[in-house]
C-alpha cells in the first residue's frame, strides 16, 4: 500500500534520520518527492510511503511522536476537460512535471502518478479547470476526453 504525506519537520527534528528509521524499524520505504529542509530550520517534505497497512499506521504514529505534523493528501487533482483550453500555464508551474504537453497535438496530459498534490497549478489556471477532488481520489486525464474543433 502507498500513502502520500506532507511532513512538517520542526527545527528540533531536522537532524533525525527519519527515512532510515522508517526503513529499519517499520519496513516502510519512503520516496521523497519534494523537500525543503535546511539545517537548524523547520521544513517540509512530501513523501510517498510504501509498505504493509499496519506498518504504515505504526510509522505515521512514530513520526507524530517525533514532533512532526503530518498532512495526508486529501485527494488528487481533477481537470475539467470542458473548461481546459490547453493554454499550458499549469504545466509551467508544476514542479513534478505531472502536467505536460504531448506532441504532436500539444494537448495537456496529466500524469497522476507524478502529482505531488502541491496545488500550485490550481491558482495558475485562468479558466478554473483544475480542482482538488476530495470525494474520490480519482484523477481525470484530458488527453482523450476532449475533441477540439
Amino acid at each position: 500500500m502507498k500513502r502520500r504525506l506532507t511532513l512538517h519537520v520542526p527545527r528540533e527534528a531536522v537532524h533525525q534520520p527519519l527515512t532510515y528509521r522508517l526503513a529499519v524499524d517499520f519496513d516502510v520505504a519512503a520516496k521523497i518527492l519534494r523537500a525543503q529542509v535546511a539545517p537548524n530550520q523547520s521544513g517540509t517534505m512530501v513523501v510517498e510511503l510504501s509498505g504493509d497497512i499496519d506498518e504504515l499506521d505504526a510509522a505515521e504514529q512514530w513520526l507524530e511522536r517525533q514532533g512532526l505534523r503530518l498532512d495526508r493528501a486529501p485527494g488528487q487533482l481533477r481537470i475539467d476537460a470542458v473548461r481546459c483550453v490547453d493554454c499550458g500555464l499549469c504545466s509551467s508551474v508544476c514542479p513534478s512535471e505531472a502536467l505536460q504537453f504531448s506532441a504532436p497535438n500539444w494537448q495537456l496530459v496529466f500524469h497522476d502518478d507524478r502529482c505531488l498534490v502541491c496545488e500550485q497549478c490550481i491558482p495558475s489556471c485562468p479558466f478554473d479547470a483544475i480542482s482538488l477532488g476530495l470525494d474520490q481520489p480519482v484523477a481525470v486525464t484530458i488527453q482523450a476526453s476532449v475533441e477540439r474543433a
